[in-house]
């Protein structure tokens, strides 16, 4: 079994971007993200700790913004409109799925597009959706290809099984890689026989958030597993959506979790507001 570790990938990305950071603050420009996180979600804080741990390395700026569960509409909103128009803000993370009750589309709405760092409006899936070939997607999706591409991971005419569909991840990651010649099936809550679908996969991407969900009845030899899922279990640890003990002892390759596809995620949001920044010159 070989362990698709995300570290070696998130390195690649962050020697290229300390030239850049260092050529903004230069010129008087240092790179900042707005987190915006309402209650304190495990998995959230666990990314959030990631993300400024990644952009302290380089210099890069980090400012959040938190709200109790308990916020109102107008409040939350209010905040966003706040760091939308803030000239010193290059971009703005808000964790989603928000707290029920709530809802993000005035953001989706109203986001600036030189802030939109993880594609909150549906305007920036368009060339995702259209196949244009290195185009900037949704941070994870974006560090999964980035995986792909570091492994030499063969896609071209491979069967891909994405398990999850949300817009943050499973769909705009199922584009990316038909446009890198995959053949995707996409599962979800109402495909009859998920398990089968896997089997049937040369590769697996499973992000659906259900912890552990992905054990020994979906998988087979040869298979690679792309594990994105970020859920805390019982015991309070950080695991995956897939069942790391039981699968990694049958297939071919497997990222771990922590240490494997959130480590380049957090990279690939680095890049996004550089990028931003850098459009500013």
């Amino acid at each position: 079994m070989r362990r698709l570790g995300g570290k070696e990938v998130a390195d690649e990305i962050m020697a290229d971007l300390r030239v850049r950071v260092d050529a903004l603050k230069s010129k008087g420009i240092q790179p900042r993200l707005a987190i915006l996180r309402v209650g304190e979600r495990e998995d959230d804080l666990a990314y959030e700790r990631g993300v400024l741990k990644r952009f302290e390395l380089i210099g890069a700026s980090v400012k959040i913004y938190t709200h109790d569960e308990t916020v109102s509409q107008e409040e939350l909103d209010k905040t966003f409109d706040g760091l939308n128009s803030d000239p010193s803000v290059h971009g703005i993370l808000v964790f989603r799925p928000l707290p029920k009750g709530l809802s993000d589309e005035h953001m989706r709405k109203t986001i600036d597009p030189g802030k939109d760092v993880d594609f909150m409006d549906i305007r920036n899936m368009e060339d995702v959706l259209a196949g244009v070939r290195d185009c900037s997607a949704p941070c994870t999706a974006e560090a999964v290809m980035a995986l792909i591409k570091h492994y030499q991971i063969e896609t071209k005419g491979k069967k891909v099984t994405v398990v999850g569909r949300s817009l943050v991840i499973g769909k705009p990651v199922a584009l990316l890689l038909t446009t890198a010649n995959a053949t995707v099936t996409v599962c979800h809550t109402k495909t009859a026989n998920v398990a089968e679908e896997c089997r049937h996969a040369d590769i697996i991407v499973a992000c659906c958030g259900v912890a552990k969900i992905i054990s020994e009845r979906y998988v087979k030899p040869d298979q690679i597993i792309i594990d994105v899922g970020m859920n805390v279990d019982d015991e309070g640890r950080l695991v995956g959506d897939v069942d790391y003990d039981r699968v990694s002892g049958i297939v071919e390759a497997i990222t771990p979790v922590p240490g494997g596809v959130g480590s380049i995620t957090t990279a690939i949001l680095l890049k996004h507001v550089v990028i931003n920044a850098e459009r500013q010159i």
